[in-house]
């Protein structure tokens, strides 16, 4: 699992994005994708691609650090997660 770190505004929505397309084979694709969202976030939106995940997130008490994970399965069958950490910051 691959942790990055990242800080939104409270009232903000924003998007962030999981680039699977490196650890992804030759021709494999994703086939589904689940966002998680730390209670206290709120999940707007998600969508994936072939070889990539999106999730719009909002809300947050600043101070507060949440995770989001996206769990893919994909055509060849494999399963994995990866998550975020975004800390809420009044900016």
């Amino acid at each position: 699992m691959t942790t990055s770190t990242w800080e939104k505004d409270p009232d903000a929505t924003l998007d962030w994005v999981w680039d699977w397309s490196d650890w992804l084979e030759p021709g494999e694709t994703i086939t589904t994708s689940t966002m998680t969202v730390s209670a206290g976030l709120t999940l707007n939106s998600d969508a994936h691609s072939a070889t990539s995940a999106t999730a719009w997130v909002s809300g947050g008490t600043p101070g507060t650090p949440y995770q989001v994970t996206n769990r893919i399965i994909t055509s060849a069958g494999r399963i994995d997660d990866r998550s975020i950490t975004i800390r809420v910051k009044n900016r």
